[in-house]
């Protein structure tokens, strides 16, 4: 069972940001509040009491997410939003209901921001998050790191910048190729990921760190055992009502407009989800589209599941295609940095790599190592 629901209230936005997959869906899809309430609902039955809203831009309904939290107040609501809605007034009402927070989305620095989401952008959201911080509200950032800003956005002058307006948490996207358009050159080499790996540890150590704290969706997989989609630990349902195993995975075979929310966890693709997990044992490799490419169509073609990306559908031959390079790049470095750390890891794929204990299938299974 999940314990997060990361759900879109809306695909509506007042911003048109490059790369953002949001952008593709226009504004014309929205959950109601009924579905929304319907939703939260029966999550709680089934003790999931944190969700996330994403979008388009949340904020764009906030009265009916204010009303959300205020009627669930064993949950919380945490919004990802682009911050350029958030006012006084609003901050009176997050105060009274109590339950939520907000990751505020950034890119680097103003002429960082500004390029991608658009003329004073930055400056509206370091307005925002002064305002939030006058009413002590807690909230961190959002941000997707690429080949271009991966530096930028983890230097000690955007570090401090962020502290100084309040800023309690950063929580780091590794930059997915989603859909048709999306542009490749922005992955990063694995020199550049080697970097953020270390860096991000280096912000958040007890010696010589910042006073935030940061999370890496992608390169922190070692804490949670690898991918956490599928309903493993959470799940992703989109304006459409699509449940998804990820929200970079566009792909489905359940919606809650025709099933209960249960029902939609236990689809044939969660399934196989749960049956592949962890997708690799080396878990700076975790996720099924990035880094192991053939799993995902694998799993989509056995559950029957179809492309839920509503600019164009895509099979998965194609996210194959996109992805395959940056796996086969990724692996040799991925690998050394694990071995480092993990002295008796055998990649199952290639037994040879090994640097102890080659002949074992498994170090977890080895009667020595468990010794």
């Amino acid at each position: 069972m999940p314990w997060i629901l990361l759900f879109d209230p809306t695909s509506a936005c007042n911003l048109h940001c490059k790369g953002c997959w949001a952008a593709e869906y226009g504004n014309r899809l929205n959950l109601t509040y009924e579905e929304m309430d319907k939703l939260v609902t029966e999550g709680e039955e089934l003790g999931i009491h944190w969700y996330m809203c994403t979008g388009g831009e949340p904020m764009c309904r906030k009265n009916d997410l204010l009303k959300l939290a205020a009627k669930h107040q064993s949950s919380v609501f945490h919004l990802f939003t682009n911050g350029t809605l958030i006012d006084d007034a609003f901050c009176e009402e997050v105060k009274k209901v109590g339950n939520m927070a907000f990751f505020l989305s950034v890119e680097g620095l103003d002429d960082a921001t500004d390029s991608r989401r658009g003329e004073g952008v930055f400056q509206r959201v370091m307005n925002a998050m002064d305002i939030m911080k006058k009413h002590g509200l807690l909230f961190g950032t959002s941000i997707c790191y690429t080949s271009a800003n991966y530096k930028a956005v983890t230097s000690d002058e955007f570090m401090d910048l962020l502290i100084s307006h309040g800023v309690r948490f950063n929580w780091y996207f590794h930059y997915m190729p989603i859909g048709d358009g999306a542009n490749v050159d922005l992955m990063l080499n694995p020199e550049q990921r080697e970097y953020m790996i270390q860096r991000v540890r280096e912000i958040r150590g007890f010696t010589g760190g910042k006073q935030i704290f940061c999370i890496d969706f992608q390169n922190d997989g070692e804490y949670i055992d690898g991918c956490i989609a599928g309903g493993r630990q959470y799940a992703h349902i989109n304006p459409n009502g699509d449940v998804e195993p990820c929200v970079f995975i566009h792909y489905s075979g359940a919606n809650i407009h025709d099933k209960s929310l249960l029902e939609c966890l236990q689809q044939p693709l969660f399934k196989e989800y749960h049956k592949g997990q962890p997708f690799n044992g080396n878990h700076l490799r975790p996720c099924p589209m990035l880094e192991n490419p053939q799993i995902l169509g694998d799993m989509v073609r056995r559950s029957g599941a179809h492309s839920t990306d509503m600019q164009q559908p895509e099979s998965p031959e194609d996210v194959f295609r996109r992805c395959r390079p940056y796996a086969t790049s990724w692996m040799p470095t991925a690998d050394r940095l694990w071995a480092e750390k993990h002295p008796g890891y055998v990649d199952p794929e290639n037994p040879e790599s090994a640097n102890s204990c080659a002949s074992c299938a498994s170090c977890a299974a080895c009667s020595a190592h468990q010794e």
